[in-house]
């Protein structure tokens, strides 16, 4: 039971991040030094 709410908290955690890093704009991902494309791994990175 735990380990379903915990990978559940882990995805909304992902979700969230992955949504606040698209909505910036590339100057703004650039100067925390994260590219577009980098935008899902630092999220994945984040949920852990």
């Amino acid at each position: 039971m735990f380990g379903i709410a915990r990978k559940y908290s882990n995805w909304v955690q992902y979700r969230r991040t992955v949504d606040e890093l698209s909505r910036l704009s590339q100057r703004e991902l650039s100067d925390l030094g994260i590219g577009r494309g980098d935008i899902k791994t630092v999220a994945r990175r984040a949920s852990i």
